[in-house]
């Protein structure tokens, strides 16, 4: 279930990915921190970001973006400069790359089998969020 989120848990996020997220990402969480994302027929979960100001809150938020790309790096082929967004359920990620001090507006696929990363839109803007 998606719900809004505080500029500030954007800021907490961002100061321990050291860089700054996408503006369009960023405007998306703020208003549904977490959802669905289809793209073609797949069904991605979105990955919320860290959210610690009640109970209801922290749990809904526990599997936050730091922690699901810290799970990901466990598979030794996950780039070193992203950031997982959604997953498929079967390890494939959404991810963001981070370019200098900030991450970029496009989203790829990264396979968890193989390491490939291949694009899949050039802004946040461009995916179904359900």
């Amino acid at each position: 279930m998606a719900f809004n989120l505080e500029e500030k848990f954007i800021l907490q996020a961002e100061t321990e990915l050291e860089a700054n997220l996408p503006e369009n990402y960023k405007a998306s969480m703020q208003q549904n921190n977490g959802g669905e994302i289809k793209i073609s027929e797949d069904i991605w979960e979105q990955y919320p970001i860290f959210d610690n100001s009640d109970r209801k809150r922290i749990s809904r938020t526990c599997n936050h973006i730091i922690v699901e790309t810290k799970s990901c790096e466990g598979f030794g082929n996950f780039p070193l400069n992203a950031v997982a967004i959604a997953g498929n359920g079967c390890g494939d990620q959404l991810i963001l790359l981070k370019e200098n001090t900030n991450y970029g507006n496009t989203i790829y696929l990264w396979s968890h089998e193989t390491g490939e990363v291949d694009k899949v839109a050039n802004d946040f803007n461009e995916l179904t969020c359900l």
